[in-house]
């Protein structure tokens, strides 16, 4: 790898890496696609990743901020007769330790570029339709499968765990714990791969995987470009995965994990909640053993009793019935979902499923289409107990996107500056509730760093 350091500065001037262990391969044409200035928003789609992940533990929330620290970077693809290599100019220096890359981030770079040549690529042949379930299913299936996140014959181990990445000391602590417990059992992680409950249970189940001698560890971290910059992945990711879009993201959580965790979070939590709430209420899906569990210690026991009483008041007790709440006991969490992924395994065998992929879960369009959070988008969600349960979920998703997008990614923000707040419409018996759904998430300081002043970039109107 060749580095020329810049003095006094805090980027390296040049550096050129070559991936290890694999070799990934790229057509003259793809090359081509990432390079040409007529495809220059793909070249843009794998600096603003590269960037990302050279900023692993960046300690902001704001994607903005993160590019306009380096303004500066590019990243070159150079393609050999082996292979490529990666021309990087003006990268972060932290990546760097000696004048050499950290492992773990040369890894996570030649990932986010194997993702996204073949997404893009994907997509050019159009070998999915998009605009069905079934294809889209299909597309988000292969995607995992060329990422090798999905591993057919083994028995089910992946645990998903969903949580804040700005959460306080108290509940980072409980999440390792709790990921400690979940390791001691064998059990792999999943999470969005950025800090916080995040990166709390991986690093307690590091521990206990070295304890228990299990060499093979899984520490798989789903992104989306989206979101990458504002959470950018953690050191202990060991498999990375770069989904196109965060209803893709989504539905590759739920298709490839065998129960899944909820730790304490702001509005990005909430709407990954409602998302699974949404699936889960569908008639199809109804029978369908998940084990899900919302976890925390006794301080964030306001925090699920809030969101509890929002689920309850807007999707009603059905909805709740599809969780449980246990606070405080990170042994009892661990041991109910190793119960409940012997119940997925079962159940499984009997209707000839998948290990490796829950085929069996039926997700509508409204849950895989992309929705562009825009003022006018917004606007036109319905928002009122007049359309089905799981279609009312499927919107209350929408609207805690577009918060996540105006708080931390750099499009939601850039529309905010220009239009002001979104103005989210609703019926008052939900604007009520999710009006102090909100005020709680503010007053716990979950919408924003702690320490930081949080302006609204949502308007509720009745």
């Amino acid at each position: 790898m060749a580095v020329n350091m810049k003095k006094n500065t805090d980027t390296i001037e040049f550096s050129s890496i070559s991936p290890k262990r694999t070799l990934e391969l790229l057509s003259p044409r793809e090359v081509s696609r990432l390079r040409d200035s007529g495809h220059r928003s793909h070249h843009d789609l794998l600096r603003k990743c590269a960037l990302a992940i050279l900023n692993v533990d960046a300690h902001s929330d704001n994607a903005k901020t993160i590019f306009d620290t380096y303004p500066d970077f590019d990243i070159e693809i150079v393609q050999q007769d082996r292979g490529l290599r990666l021309n990087l100019r003006n990268a972060p220096a932290n990546a760097f330790v000696d004048g050499e890359m950290i492992a773990s981030t040369r890894e996570m770079l030649f990932s986010a570029l194997r993702d996204i040549v073949y997404s893009e690529s994907e997509k050019s042949y159009k070998r999915f339709d998009l605009t069905s379930s079934a294809g889209t299913s299909d597309y988000v299936f292969h995607l995992l499968r060329n990422a090798k996140s999905i591993t057919g014959g083994e028995p089910p181990g992946i645990v998903v765990c969903w949580g804040g990445h700005s959460i306080n000391d108290i509940e980072y602590q409980y999440t390792k714990l709790v990921g400690h417990e979940l390791g001691l059992r064998g059990l792999d992680i999943c999470t969005g791969c950025g800090p916080g409950a995040m990166k709390g249970p991986m690093k307690g189940a590091t521990i206990a995987h070295a304890k228990q001698r299990v060499t093979n560890a899984r520490y798989l971290g789903m992104t989306e470009p989206g979101i990458i910059a504002a959470e950018p992945p953690n050191p202990i990711v060991n498999e990375l995965v770069i989904m196109p879009d965060i209803e893709k993201r989504l539905e590759a959580f739920v298709r490839i994990g065998h129960a899944i965790i909820i730790f304490p979070g702001g509005v990005g939590t909430a709407e990954e909640l409602l998302y699974l709430l949404g699936i889960m209420l569908h008639p199809n899906n109804q029978k369908i053993p998940f084990t899900i569990i919302l976890t925390g210690p006794k301080s964030s026991a306001d925090y699920f009793e809030h969101l509890d009483r929002f689920i309850g008041i807007t999707l009603g007790p059905e909805a709740q019935q599809y969780y449980d709440i246990i606070v405080d006991d990170a042994a009892t969490v661990a041991k109910k979902v190793k119960s409940g992924i012997q119940t997925v395994m079962d159940y499984r065998y009997q209707v000839n499923d998948a290990y490796h992929f829950n085929w069996q879960l039926t997700i509508d369009l409204a849950f895989q289409s992309p929705f562009e959070p825009t003022h006018e988008n917004i606007k036109q969600l319905t928002i009122d107990k007049s359309i089905p349960t799981h279609e009312l979920a499927a919107n209350l998703r929408r609207v805690f996107s577009s918060i996540v997008a105006g708080n931390v990614k750099e499009n939601g923000i850039k529309l905010i500056e220009t239009h002001g707040p979104y103005q989210i419409r609703g019926d008052k018996a939900i604007m009520a509730p999710l009006d102090q759904l909100l005020r709680s998430f503010i007053k716990q300081q979950r919408m924003k760093l702690p320490g930081t002043t949080y302006s609204p970039c949502y308007e509720l109107v009745e």
